[in-house]
């Protein structure tokens, strides 16, 4: 049996109610610390549709405390002491959907992440969504819409959390710094970042994930960094990829510049990661120690357009070899473009 377990960042059915106030950090009760009475509960099933403070449930949920045994599988909690299953987990395609209300924009009102992959060796994958805001206050819901071969099944939710992203017209995010929150835990492992999310209300602001699978991003508190505060990691190969339509002035030279290193979290063996400007490309191969390090490099190219993709992904896929079959990959950071005289003299 495996277990499937999400922290969701946000930027049976769950919902809560919030007030806009919320900038940065945890759902009011978002760690789900604050539970049913004895006598809303059967087992570990939730009987009373509004028994879990600011929460409203429907359908069939379980609570569960950290250490409890489910069959023959034992739940950890990584933050805190509890969690909600919308039902049990199984080894299926499982899927999360989340959702805001009101929204303005009907064909992008909600969020569908596909977690039967884990990318994480404890357990425990934290996944982010980007919306925009209609009201002051809002309804966020979260909900299983997978049909379960055993009606028992389903992702188990631990922490739900909101941050207020700033999208700055001039700055395409270069060093990553804007992007989604993290939960302040030891055993962070990052944040998951949905395959194929459009730029308008990507989490990562001025990029554009648009590969098959998803990409991590992670933090200086909790891997090495090659500056600042934040990276990505790709952890999926050719599958993993980020790219952005970037302002360019036909005929003018330009250098794409950027860093690739490993991430300092045990994953040893070689790295390559491709990266585009138009039909100009570049690959840089990195071989990881697993301690963290770095290189540099760039892309020279013309500009034949008024405006031109750039898009990184990791040639080589890439497993942990501590038997957790856990993906891991490249990390990329301070991605610049600048605008040079002649390119013969870089």
């Amino acid at each position: 049996m495996k277990k499937v377990a999400v922290f969701v960042l946000l930027l049976v059915c769950t919902t809560s109610q919030i007030a806009s106030s919320v900038k940065y950090g945890l759902l009011p009760n978002g760690n789900l610390e604050q539970g049913p009475k004895a006598s809303e509960l059967k087992g570990t099933k939730v009987m009373s549709g509004k028994s879990i403070p600011n929460w409203e449930i429907s359908g069939y949920v379980e609570y569960m405390k950290s250490g409890q045994k489910q069959d023959d599988m034992l739940l950890i909690v990584p933050q805190g002491a509890f969690a909600v299953s919308a039902s049990r987990t199984c080894a299926q395609e499982e899927r999360l959907n989340v959702s805001v209300s009101p929204n303005n924009e009907q064909n992008d009102s909600s969020g569908l992440f596909p977690i039967q992959t884990m990318y994480s060796s404890n357990g425990w994958d934290s996944y982010a969504w980007a919306f925009q805001a209609d009201a002051h206050v809002i309804e966020i819901s979260i909900h299983n819409p997978s049909k379960e071969e055993d009606a028992i099944c389903g992702p188990i939710i631990g922490s739900i959390a909101l941050k207020t992203l700033y999208y700055l017209k001039r700055t395409r995010n270069g060093n990553f710094e804007e992007g989604p929150y993290i939960f302040p835990i030891p055993t962070s492992e990052g944040v998951i970042l949905p395959p194929e999310i459009e730029d308008d209300h990507s989490p990562l602001p001025g990029w554009i994930i648009e590969s098959l699978k998803a990409i991590k991003y992670i933090d200086s508190e909790h891997f090495s960094v090659p500056q600042g505060k934040w990276a990505i990691e790709l952890v999926a190969g050719k599958e993993s990829a980020v790219a952005q339509i970037v302002k360019t002035t036909i005929g003018r030279n330009y250098v794409l510049s950027f860093v690739v290193g490993d991430a300092n979290n045990g994953c040893e063996g070689p790295m390559m990661v491709e990266a585009f400007a138009g039909k100009n490309m570049v690959m840089v191969s990195y071989n990881s120690k697993g301690k963290g390090g770095f290189k540099a490099a760039r892309l020279a190219f013309r500009a034949v357009s008024t405006r031109t993709r750039i898009m990184f992904y990791s040639t080589i896929y890439t497993i942990k070899s501590d038997n957790s079959g856990s993906l891991f990959g490249p990390v990329l950071g301070d991605v610049q473009l600048l605008s040079v005289r002649k390119l013969h003299h870089l």
